[in-house]
């Protein structure tokens, strides 16, 4: 068949119909080769298909040249990279940019980029954007925010995970549903304030009620010990339980001094971490709401259940010290005593559960997950002191096995569980914690996510140990 700007050619002349053949030949492949430098020219015009280069040219137009070094070159920017590129990234490591107008500044510009180019995003699935810094949508509605104390439900129905108090979206004309990072910001004492990445506020007045708070409890704690002492069983009645370790392994007497040894190396290598630590107020602010708690529910269980002595080398019989003062009397000097029998204090009746164990072991935990993976040798000792310690209690014949085995089980259940929700974040403003852990909700409510592992030297001098830790 002839092509279309043939048809109407005459008959007359072979040669012409073969010229004209010819020509049109040129101009289909002609239009052909404009319709791939177009398709081409397009392509290259695409955002993602830029180059550093390309922009770099970019960062110059929009104003910001000082940044050319840090992104094209360093970090090697390309046009897919700049599609992607959040608030967060440039607040974050390792860009880490640190003026604060600059960094709104080009997240607007970076907005505008990715709105004008919203087909290539959705093409590459970036589109919606995971993470909306900025705010709202460019040329979205315009909404009101209202703090609600309720747990926000999203369009699906789950629960919005959020850190900090939900805030509820609401339109003129209906409650509507908007991406989650928008929703999880936090509200601290009436103020509004977005979560800093890399940034973890030390709080120091929540560490110091923390404080207040292990400090009451021990004393309580050393009071519920002297209540106890006067109600000791009377061995003759009761005899020691049955044990299947105590009766089975001999008693070192020497043992539980070798207990509070191990101890206390534990207590020092925490105290040097905690000394080293950058983020050590919230360190100590978790040791003390952990310790405190596990001690308050070690006083419900000594006031509620009193064991017989568990052997027969404990001179222990019911002791009564007369009025209120007298008791108190004691109970500071439990108290001032550390409850330690390296001190001097000798108590009875405090059984369930070991609060030796109890100390050991959350000692253990902290120095472990507070210190880098990578120091095997620290992590090692830490253990074998803490198991040591155990089966030195064990040998000395002080506690019954069931005191250890549930200290050991509801401290080291206690820490997992704080841990866990406080680095993921998933329950600290929900009604849930509020009500079951309210506690946790109010010393972790700004703590946004792990407790990074930073050290450095918190005084001036020696100037060689600054440089050396940092």
């Amino acid at each position: 068949m002839l092509p279309s700007c043939l048809r109407h050619v005459g008959h007359d002349s072979i040669l012409g119909v073969e010229k004209l053949a010819d020509s049109c030949s040129e101009t289909s492949s002609s239009t052909v080769t404009l319709g791939l430098l177009s398709r081409m020219s397009e392509l290259d015009d695409r955002v993602s298909a830029w180059s550093s280069n390309r922009v770099a040219q970019w960062l110059q137009v929009e104003g910001f040249g000082q940044y050319v070094g840090l992104l094209c070159t360093q970090h090697r920017i390309d046009g897919l990279s700049l599609l992607a590129l959040t608030e967060a990234d440039l607040r974050g490591p390792p860009l880490s940019l640190t003026v604060l107008g600059d960094i709104k500044r080009l997240t607007v510009a970076l907005r505008r980029l990715q709105m004008e180019n919203k087909p290539e995003l959705e093409e590459l699935g970036l589109w919606p954007l995971d993470s909306l810094s900025a705010g709202l949508e460019l040329g979205a509605p315009r909404a009101e925010w209202s703090c609600d104390g309720a747990e926000r439900r999203g369009c699906n129905g789950a629960d919005h995970l959020c850190n900090g108090p939900v805030l509820r979206l609401r339109n003129s004309s209906s409650l509507g549903c908007v991406p989650r990072a928008v929703l999880c910001q936090t509200h601290s004492n009436g103020r509004f304030q977005q979560p800093m990445a890399g940034r973890l506020d030390p709080e120091v007045w929540k560490t110091v009620i923390s404080s207040i708070y292990v400090f009451l409890v021990c004393g309580l704690t050393s009071f519920v010990m002297v209540v106890v002492h006067e109600r000791v069983p009377d061995m003759r009645t009761y005899p020691p339980l049955p044990d299947i370790f105590l009766d089975s392994v001999p008693r070192i007497p020497w043992a539980f001094v070798m207990a509070e040894a191990c101890g206390l190396i534990l207590c020092y290598m925490f105290l040097l971490i905690l000394l080293l630590h950058k983020h050590r107020s919230i360190l100590l602010r978790r040791l003390c709401s952990l310790m405190g708690t596990v001690f308050l529910l070690r006083c419900c269980t000594m006031f509620v259940t009193s064991l017989s002595v568990p052997g027969q080398h404990l001179k222990c019989a019911s002791l009564s010290y007369g009025d209120t003062w007298a008791k108190i009397q004691r109970a500071m000097a439990i108290w001032s005593g550390f409850g330690m029998t390296l001190t001097g204090v000798q108590t009875c009746g405090d059984y369930m559960f070991s609060g030796h164990t109890v100390v050991i072991t959350l000692l253990n935990f902290f120095v472990t997950e507070y210190t880098p993976r990578n120091w095997n040798l620290i992590h090692t000792i830490s253990w074998v002191l803490n198991l040591f310690g155990i089966f030195f209690i064990l040998a000395a014949h002080e506690h019954y096995s069931i005191d250890v085995f549930i200290a050991f089980y509801i401290t080291t259940r206690l820490f997992l569980y704080y841990h866990t929700l406080a680095n993921t974040r998933a329950y600290q403003h929900s009604r849930r914690a509020r009500i079951w852990f309210p506690m946790f909700s109010f010393f972790e409510c700004n703590v946004n996510g792990p407790v990074p592992n930073q050290y450095h030297w918190p005084f001036d001098k020696p100037a060689f140990m600054k440089t050396l830790i940092g």
